[in-house]
């Protein structure tokens, strides 16, 4: 379920500002709707009330049989209009509350023309209407002639209220009152307005949440920049307070880990510095100890201690280098540091890929595959190379002959200064930075470093890199 829900907020916001905008519309025709029909009752009762003054008025001082000939001269089928000994609402009982009040505000305004009854029914639409007066055949007819026809089979086709009204002689004066027909809320009229206002709240909303969004879109991107390359310009502190406010606080952040990175340079290159003259002196002391019998193990114990210097100053200086991005043919690379190695061969040698083009900087790349391939080689004794491209991606599996690496610990080899070697000999444990370095630099042009162990016995190391456009 979770998979169908938007995954980003300006989608989220998008949707409940759509949601609010068809709710609010359908709330909207909801109360026009039920006040028009309100309104339209009222005028109903207003509309029957000042038909029935005017008729009581025009007959109330004619006899029994001039009402009936200006009743039948007064007939229509829309307007049914009768005079007769007997009512044409039977029930003395109004159907409801309005009708009540409104037969006793009939009788009393109608009481000085001598009515003294009024009845008044809700009668349903019927169907068999047949009210052909005015119509016009032809189609030449104009629009105000076309919507009156239509108004016309419309109040034939309503509701209708039905009246009697008792004279003071014992006669009934009956007749009807359509209703006024309530046309519908949405037509094919205007249900293109609507689309188009509905449409154009979507576009400024889709246009004002990108642009509410953008600043933290550019500052999404330079995050993102400054962990791939920390010396990459900063961002405009522009926008709104809370975006300067953000802007300013990523600089800051931006320029104390340069600060960071650039004191820990200096800290590498003051050791090398100053490790360099005592181990100079003692190389050359060293050598006065020509049949001494802890000379091999002194010039042993010194080489270590110069990789060891070695070791951490690559460690601490290969972010933070002046080297610039190249287009590098990432098959050459390989093969030219495989060469370097006599335990290491590749694997579907003819069907290498063609093309592999990386933008990188070419020193660090190189450093990277040759800790990999020497870590394979010194753990693994033997190291088989496969290149594979898929898409915009090149892997280079590295799959090696060793015991590989408990399932617990794949990802803490990645530590610096991680060792699963526990024994001080340099030559089978080293200083546990090769994975760490050769993981940073992968990491630094968009790729990454995984490792598995191979279900035929050693460790797998998987190295992906996204080829240039």
């Amino acid at each position: 379920m979770r998979r169908f829900l938007p995954q980003t907020l300006p989608v989220w916001v998008l949707l409940i500002v759509i949601a609010g905008l068809l709710i609010s519309q359908v709330a909207t025709l909801y109360i026009v709707s039920r006040d028009r029909v309100a309104a339209n009752d009222v005028v109903d009762l207003y509309r029957l009330n000042d038909r029935a003054f005017s008729l009581v008025q025009l007959m109330s001082g004619a006899t029994p049989e001039q009402r009936k000939v200006t009743a039948a001269g007064l007939f229509n089928s829309a307007y049914a209009l009768t005079v007769s000994d007997t009512p044409a609402v039977t029930s003395s009982i109004a159907g409801d509350d309005e009708l009540a009040e409104l037969e006793d505000i009939m009788v009393s305004r109608l009481s000085k023309f001598g009515i003294t009854d009024a009845r008044v029914r809700r009668d349903p639409a019927t169907t068999d209407t047949d009210d052909t007066d005015g119509a016009v055949d032809g189609a030449d007819i104009g629009q105000v002639e076309r919507d009156l026809l239509a108004l016309s089979a419309n109040f034939a086709q309503s509701d209708k209220l039905t009246a009697s009204l008792r004279f003071g002689d014992g006669q009934w004066l009956n007749f009807t009152e359509p209703n006024t027909p309530v046309g519908p809320i949405l037509s094919l009229d205007s249900l293109p307005l609507y689309s188009l206002i509905a449409g154009l709240v979507v576009i400024m909303s889709i246009w004002s949440l990108r642009r509410l969004t953008a600043p933290y879109r550019m500052m999404e991107t330079a995050v993102n920049r400054i962990g791939k390359d920390l010396k990459s310009p900063p961002i405009s502190e522009a926008g709104s307070r809370e975006v300067r406010a953000a802007a300013k606080a990523i600089n800051a952040m931006q320029a104390r880990l340069r600060e960071y990175v650039e004191d820990r340079e200096h800290l590498a290159a003051a050791l090398a510095h100053d490790l360099r003259t005592p181990l100079t002196r003692m190389r050359l002391r060293l050598e006065l100890l020509r049949k001494s019998p802890a000379r091999a193990a002194l010039a042993h114990d010194l080489a270590d201690i110069e990789g060891i210097a070695s070791s951490v100053i690559d460690f601490a200086t290969f972010e933070v280098t002046e080297e610039k991005d190249e287009r590098i043919d990432f098959l050459s690379l390989v093969e030219a540091v495989a060469d370097g190695f006599e335990a290491v061969s590749f694997e579907d040698d003819e069907t290498h890929p063609r093309g592999l083009i990386c933008i990188a900087r070419p020193v660090a790349l190189r450093r990277c595959v040759t800790n990999l391939v020497q870590n394979a080689v010194t753990y693994g004794k033997r190291a088989h190379l496969t290149l594979q491209r898929s898409e915009n991606t090149v892997t280079l599996a590295i799959r090696d002959e060793g015991p590989g690496i408990p399932q617990a610990q794949l990802d803490s080899v990645f530590g610096s200064f991680v060792r699963l070697e526990q024994s001080r000999n340099r030559q089978t444990g080293g200083l546990g930075l090769g994975l760490t370095i050769a993981r940073n630099i992968a990491r630094g042009v968009g790729g990454e470093i995984r490792l598995s162990n191979y279900p035929g016995g050693g460790l797998l190391t998987e190295l992906r890199l996204p080829l240039a456009a």
